[in-house]
C-alpha cells in the first residue's frame, strides 16, 4: 500500500484531522484491502498505485467550501486533457465565480485587468486591448472553441458580462495546441454556466454605485421534469450608468438561457442562447492630445469628454451553443461542441487632435474628423475530441485527439466625416473642445459615401492530438501537435497557410506537494491586424519556452506557480501611432522583426484556510525587438493581490481587498514641432476594498470601493486616456 504516491492526473487529499488518521489506521488493521471514505463508501486499496483518500468533512461540507474557492480542482486548459492545475506544464490562472463576486468583476475586461501577468490598455471609452509577457492577446475561446479578436471587434468580446460564466481561465504563453493559432501572449477561455441543479434555486442581485450606476441580475435554475434529467437555467441582466466623463451614458442588457438534458446515464446534451446589447451615448474615440500647440504636455481634467453630442456606439452579440458529451464505461469520453455567433456594431465618432493640437492659453485650435462605421462578424465553429486512459508497458497513460473547423466572415463599412481629405478638418473648422465652455454641441461634418473597409472570410481547419505518458511514478511527459490549415479570402487579401505546431511538456513530482515542469511549443499566429492599406499582416512565427515549479495544498484548493519563460518571434503586429486602416476607426499595425521576451512569474491562488481566500501574482519580464524596447507603454513589472476573509468570530461578515501595482512606462509620441518626445508615466498602485454581511440565510449586502486613494493614471499614453477614478457600489443579493 502506498500512502505517498500521487497518481498521475489526480489530486492528493491531505489528512486534516488526527481523528481521521486514527480511524483510518484502525480500519486498515481490520481490513487491509479497503479504506473508508468520509461519505461511508469503501475504496479498494490493493493496487500499488492507489491514492489514499482521507477527509473528515462530509461531501456536502466540502462542496460548499469549494464553491467559495478561488481555485478549481481540475481543468482542460492548455492541453484539453483533464488535469489538475499542478499537472499543466504552463502558467495558468483561474478566476472563479466567487472571486468575480467578491471583487465585482462584471466584465471580461474587469477580470483580465485583475489577472496575474495581464495588462490592459484602454484606447478610449469603449475599446480595450490586453497584453501578456509584452505581447497582445488575440486568442479568446468559449468552452475551448477559438475566436480571433481583431481591432474592429474588441468591444464585443471584452465587454461580455461575466454573469453567464462559471469561471475564466487564462493560460499564459503560446497555446498552439489548444487554439491552433498559437498566440505568444496568452489564451483566455470563458467557461459558461450550465443548468446543473435538480432543485429550483437562484438569486437576484441589485446594486447602485458611483455615477448613477444601476445593475440588476437574475440567475434562476430549475428542473423541467420530475427526475431532474432535464434542467433549465436563465440569467438576465440590465445595467444603466453615467461616467466620470461629461455627458457619457451607457446601458447594457443581456439574456442567457441554457437547457441541459441527461439523455441517459452516460450522455448529456446542452443547448444555450446568449444575447448581449450595449448602447453608448457620447463615447470617446481615442484619447485627448498629449501636447499643446507649443509642444508642452497637456493636463486635462479627468471628466473632459472630447466627443460631440451626435456620437454613439451600439453593439449586439448573439450566440447559440450546442454541446454533446458522452462518457464510456472504459473511462473514455467524447465531446462535440458547436457554436454560431453574430456580432454587429454601428457607430458615429469624432477623433480630435489628429493633425493640430489646442492652444495652451485658449484651449482652441484642435482639428478633428468624424467616422461612421458599421459591421458584422459571423462565426461558425465546431470542435470534437475524445480523451481517455490507455495502458502501455504496464502503466496507465492519457490520450486526447480531436478536430476543429471554424469559418469567420467579417464585413465592415465606413463613411468619412471630412471636407478636405488632406487636412481632415470637419465642416466647422477648429474645435474649441479644450476650453471650459465645451459641451459637445457642434455640427456634424459632411459625410462621404459608404465604402467597404473589409469583406473577407477566414477559415481554420485543425487536427490535434496530445498524450500524457506516465514514464515513472513521479515523471510524466505530455507530447502533442496541431496541424492547421488557415486561409483568408476577400478584400483584406487572399492568403493560405498550413502549419504543424508541436507541443511538449514534462512534469516531475518532487513530492506530494511540489512539482517541477518544463514546456515548449512553436508559435504560428495568423493575424487579424491590418496595415494602413487594409491587408492582413503575415502570420507570427517563433518559439516559446517555459520552466518552473508548481505546488498544491489542501487537496488542490491552494496552488502556487513559479515560472521562467522565453519567447522568440517574428512578424508581430505592433500598433502604428495615429494610423488607421483606410482612414477608418480601425487601428493600423506594422509587422516587427526579432521580438524577444524573457522573464519570470509567480502566483499563489486559492484557500489558505477555510476562511481565507487569496490570490497574489507577480510578473517581471523584458521585451525587446530590433528597434529597442517592445511595447514600452506596457508595464514590465506588476503585482496583483486580492484576499477575502470570513471572520470566525462573526461568520456573517466577510472582509477583503487588495492592490494592483505596476512600474513606470513610457511611449514615444509625435509632437507638434515635428520631433518625437518620450512621455513617461510613473509607477502607481490601485487599491480596493470590499465587505459583505449575511443579513439572513437568504439575504446578503456587499459594498465595494475601487481606486481607494483616487489615484490619477493613464490607460493609454499615445493619446491621454484617464483610468477610472475612485468609485463605490452597494449590492443586495437574495438567494432562494
Amino acid at each position: 500500500m502506498s500512502f505517498n504516491h500521487r497518481e498521475p492526473g489526480k489530486p492528493v487529499l491531505q489528512p486534516r484531522y488526527t481523528l481521521s488518521l486514527l480511524a483510518l489506521a484502525i480500519h486498515t488493521l481490520v481490513s487491509p484491502t479497503q479504506a473508508i471514505a468520509a461519505d461511508g463508501t469503501t475504496t479498494d486499496t490493493t493496487s500499488n498505485e492507489q491514492t489514499m483518500v482521507v477527509n473528515a468533512t462530509t461531501k456536502k461540507d466540502t462542496a460548499s467550501q469549494e464553491s467559495k474557492d478561488y481555485q478549481v480542482k481540475t481543468t482542460r486548459a492548455g492541453t484539453k486533457l483533464l488535469l489538475t492545475p499542478r499537472d499543466v506544464p504552463q502558467s495558468l490562472s483561474v478566476v472563479t465565480q466567487q472571486r468575480m463576486q467578491d471583487q465585482q468583476l462584471q466584465t471580461v475586461n474587469d477580470v483580465l485587468g485583475n489577472t496575474t501577468g495581464i495588462s490592459v490598455q484602454q484606447d478610449d471609452s469603449e475599446r480595450s486591448y490586453y497584453y501578456s509577457r509584452g505581447f497582445q492577446i488575440t486568442n479568446f475561446t468559449y468552452d475551448g472553441i477559438p475566436t480571433s479578436m481583431g481591432d474592429a471587434w474588441n468591444f464585443g468580446d471584452a465587454a461580455s458580462d461575466t454573469a453567464i460564466y462559471d469561471r475564466i481561465e487564462v493560460v499564459r504563453g503560446a497555446t498552439g495546441l489548444m487554439t491552433g493559432a498559437g498566440s505568444p501572449a496568452a489564451s483566455v477561455n470563458m467557461v459558461r454556466k450550465h443548468a446543473d441543479s435538480k432543485t429550483f434555486t437562484g438569486n437576484l442581485t441589485a446594486s447602485y454605485g458611483s455615477w448613477n450606476k444601476q445593475r440588476y441580475v437574475a440567475d434562476i435554475s430549475t428542473p423541467l421534469n420530475d427526475s431532474g434529467t432535464i434542467r433549465g437555467r436563465v440569467i438576465a441582466g440590465y445595467q444603466d450608468q453615467d461616467s466620470w466623463l461629461d455627458r457619457y451614458h451607457k446601458n447594457t442588457k443581456f439574456l442567457y438561457g441554457v437547457l441541459d438534458a441527461d439523455l441517459n446515464d452516460s450522455t448529456t446534451l446542452s443547448l444555450a442562447w446568449d444575447y448581449q446589447d450595449a448602447d453608448t451615448r457620447d463615447p470617446t474615440w481615442g484619447g485627448n492630445p498629449v501636447f499643446y500647440s507649443n509642444s508642452s504636455l497637456t493636463h486635462y481634467r479627468r471628466s473632459l469628454n472630447s466627443s460631440a453630442d451626435w456620437t454613439y456606439y451600439h453593439t449586439t452579440v448573439r450566440k447559440v451553443y450546442a454541446d454533446l458529451t458522452h462518457n464510456f464505461d472504459n473511462g473514455w469520453s467524447f465531446r462535440l461542441n458547436g457554436t454560431h455567433a453574430e456580432n454587429t456594431f454601428s457607430d458615429k465618432l469624432l477623433y480630435v487632435g489628429y493633425l493640430s493640437t489646442p492652444n495652451e492659453q485658449t484651449g482652441e485650435g484642435a482639428d478633428g474628423f468624424g467616422s461612421m462605421d458599421r459591421g458584422k462578424r459571423e462565426q461558425t465553429s465546431v470542435d470534437g475530441y475524445a480523451s481517455g486512459p490507455f495502458e502501455l508497458f504496464g502503466r496507465q497513460h492519457q490520450l486526447m485527439a480531436g478536430l476543429t473547423y471554424s469559418r469567420q466572415h467579417n464585413s465592415t463599412y465606413s463613411r468619412d466625416g471630412v471636407t478636405d481629405e488632406d487636412a481632415y478638418d470637419i465642416a466647422t473648422g477648429d474645435i474649441g473642445i479644450f476650453n471650459n465652455s465645451w459641451n459637445g454641441n457642434i455640427a456634424e461634418p459632411n459625410w462621404s459615401d459608404w465604402y467597404a473597409n473589409a469583406n473577407d472570410v477566414v477559415r481554420q481547419k485543425s487536427a490535434y492530438t496530445a498524450a500524457r505518458f506516465s514514464l515513472a511514478d513521479p515523471l510524466s511527459l505530455i507530447v502533442g501537435a496541431r496541424y492547421t490549415q488557415y486561409s483568408t479570402i476577400g478584400s483584406s487579401g487572399d492568403m493560405k497557410k498550413n502549419n504543424t505546431t508541436p507541443y511538449a511538456g514534462v512534469v516531475y513530482d518532487i513530492n506530494d506537494t511540489w512539482s517541477a515542469y518544463a514546456s515548449y511549443t512553436s508559435i504560428f499566429q495568423p493575424q487579424t491586424y491590418r496595415d494602413t492599406s487594409g491587408h492582413y499582416l503575415a502570420p507570427v512565427t517563433g518559439k516559446s519556452y517555459e520552466t518552473g515549479l508548481k505546488s498544491a495544498w489542501l487537496d488542490g484548493r491552494l496552488t502556487a506557480t513559479m515560472a521562467i519563460f522565453r519567447i522568440e518571434q517574428n512578424n508581430v503586429g505592433q500598433e502604428v501611432s495615429g494610423a488607421y486602416v483606410n482612414n477608418s476607426s480601425e487601428q493600423a499595425y506594422v509587422a516587427t522583426k526579432g521580438a524577444r521576451s524573457k522573464g519570470a512569474e509567480f502566483e499563489l491562488n486559492g484557500a489558505l484556510t477555510d476562511n481565507l481566500q487569496m490570490t497574489f501574482g507577480a510578473t517581471r519580464y523584458v521585451a525587446r525587438d530590433s528597434d529597442g524596447r517592445y511595447n514600452p507603454d506596457q508595464p514590465q513589472t506588476s503585482f496583483k493581490l486580492f484576499a477575502s476573509y470570513n471572520l470566525p468570530e462573526l461568520p456573517a461578515l466577510t472582509l477583503g481587498g487588495g492592490v494592483n501595482w505596476q512600474n513606470r512606462v513610457f511611449d514615444d509620441v509625435s509632437a507638434p514641432d515635428g520631433t518625437t518626445k518620450r512621455v513617461y508615466q510613473g509607477s502607481y498602485p490601485l487599491a480596493n476594498l470590499f465587505a459583505r454581511y449575511q443579513v439572513t440565510k437568504q439575504v446578503s449586502v456587499q459594498g465595494n470601493i475601487s481606486n481607494l486613494f483616487d489615484r490619477k493614471y493613464y490607460t493609454y499614453m499615445n493619446n491621454y486616456v484617464y483610468g477610472e477614478p475612485r468609485n463605490m457600489s452597494v449590492s443586495v443579493t437574495w438567494q432562494f
